[in-house]
């Protein structure tokens, strides 16, 4: 009788493209499980299956239990895992998602350890997200200032066009219910993003502590990807969710930012934008291939097949 544990792992060439995938599912009160190559959620309304490799990122919400068999296929299909709290607004803990080629993660670290070329990609990441301001040139306080100035700016564009009251931003950490309705879509609404673009980052092999906004924290970078989307995803669908009413304010933003991101192919967008932003032209990404490539370092910047004895061998 065969068992999960003798199924064999899924190849690159099987698991679909980061950017092709779902982008988050949000799960709460159920227990997950797996059957064959798939997720199952089962409540007391029954069972749902769920395709493993097509998940950008689970949250697992309250009242969740998951098994040691899903997070076996979860890390086999390289799916982000997320435990967040109620409503899916806090973020818990993570679970660790496929990387196969180091490329990126060099680069990142390459562009971060530098003061001049880590300037240079928080400027482009303004530049991403207000296009039609040129940061060339701007101080990170400079910075700082016209990103308050659009965020505000966004807050009152969103207000008008949803007829939605607005008066200023409000996170209460441990209160959710405490910010009026567009507050509660707006912390819920990033969340979510933090959750996709941590799943991201993490399928690209990426740091997410290295960050070039963002620092001090195990997310910094995680937290410069998302905000690269703040104002065109995900505070317009928390203003249209408000808009329906006081009620489940965070579910219904949860469901509107789902279908905006996959009507938009926003992983898709986000996989190409973080190459960009980091140089990569992906001459070491392994993903296309049936194995993974593991190397030694030798002088020179000269890289070698790993698994062998070099005692007796000259290898430049």
């Amino acid at each position: 009788m065969s068992t999960v544990s003798r199924r064999g792992a899924s190849s690159p060439r099987e698991l679909a493209r980061i950017g092709d995938r779902l982008s988050f599912v949000y799960l709460e009160r159920c227990t997950v499980h797996r059957d064959s190559n798939a997720l199952t959620a089962e409540d007391a309304e029954g069972v749902t299956h769920i395709p493993s490799a097509t998940i950008g990122t689970l949250l697992l919400g309250p009242g969740t239990r998951i098994t040691h068999q899903a997070m076996s296929v979860l890390g086999d299909c390289g799916a982000g895992v997320a435990w967040v709290g109620e409503h899916g607004v806090r973020y818990y803990a993570g679970g660790r998602a496929l990387t196969r080629s180091s490329g990126l993660v060099e680069a990142q670290a390459t562009a971060w350890a530098n003061r001049r070329t880590r300037l240079e990609v928080a400027r482009a990441m303004y530049r991403l997200r207000f296009p039609d301001e040129d940061p060339t040139g701007r101080t990170r306080q400079d910075l700082l200032g016209m990103e308050g100035r659009r965020l505000k700016e966004c807050y009152r564009r969103e207000s008008a066009r949803t007829g939605v009251p607005w008066r200023r931003r409000e996170y209460h950490r441990d209160d959710f219910s405490a910010g009026d309705a567009p507050n509660q879509g707006v912390t819920a609404a990033a969340q979510c993003m933090y959750g996709i673009a941590h799943a991201v980052v993490a399928a690209l092999g990426c740091s997410p502590g290295l960050g070039f906004v963002h620092s001090g924290h195990e997310r910094s970078f995680v937290l410069d990807v998302a905000d690269l989307y703040k104002t065109e995803v995900a505070i317009p669908a928390a203003f249209e969710a408000a808009a329906e009413g006081a009620e489940d304010v965070a579910a219904r933003t949860r469901r509107m930012l789902r279908d905006r991101i996959n009507e938009t192919k926003l992983l898709d967008r986000c996989v190409r934008d973080i190459k960009d932003l980091l140089g990569y032209d992906g001459t070491r990404d392994t993903g296309d291939t049936a194995q993974d490539r593991v190397t030694l370092q030798s002088d020179g910047d000269l890289h070698v097949d790993g698994g062998r004895n070099y005692g007796d061998e000259i290898i430049w």
